[in-house]
């Protein structure tokens, strides 16, 4: 198995109907750093780092890897999903594709994340049929549990880590791309 970056990234900007997930740019690098010093989003994922720790470290262009998606509402960056092979969870999870998100607060509550890790997932489904995908969130993260449910992940299993329970769930692997082209597997 090999990365994300294997199956040609970036990709084209996939489009949904409101939103476009692509490769981030320049003009993206304010956002990223609200992103990552919001206590808001952090909430479940161990606080936020410091903005002034962002600001100086933080390249010019962030987030340029294999399997990380910008999503760009009417031009701007108001989240960002992952893809990558999942290394750190639970032996269930271990080689699978882990799929992450992050939004901005003043994006939460319109179904902007379900839109982009639906896309995302989609495009997962083209390039690379028949792999499993995972997604691990804290029990007490309501709304991230309800968007896993409402993307297809069941429960795997339950563990605790970082201090609070955690829920890893597997979204069973598409192998019929409903008549478009699946793409090719993973050399």
């Amino acid at each position: 198995m090999s990365d994300l970056g294997a199956v040609g990234w970036p990709p084209e900007p996939i489009r949904t109907e409101r939103l476009v997930l692509r490769a981030s740019e320049a003009r993206d690098r304010a956002a990223f750093v609200e992103l990552l010093a919001s206590p808001e989003v952090h909430t479940y994922l161990g606080g936020p780092r410091a903005r002034d720790e962002l600001e100086r470290d933080m390249p010019e262009v962030p987030g340029q890897r294999p399997g990380s998606f910008v999503v760009d509402l009417d031009g701007a960056m108001i989240g960002q999903v992952l893809l990558r092979r999942a290394t750190d969870h639970r032996p269930a999870a271990v080689g699978k594709v882990d799929l992450g998100y992050l939004f901005l607060p003043r994006a939460w509550g319109f179904g902007y994340a379900a839109e982009a890790c639906a896309a995302a997932l989609g495009w997962v489904d083209g390039v690379l049929p028949g792999e499993p995908v995972v997604l691990a969130t804290q029990t007490a993260n309501v709304a991230s549990m309800r968007l896993a449910a409402k993307l297809g992940f069941t429960e795997v299993e339950r563990f605790h880590a970082w201090d609070a329970e955690q829920w890893l769930g597997r979204r069973a692997p598409v192998t019929n791309c409903k008549g478009a082209p699946c793409g090719a597997p993973f050399p």
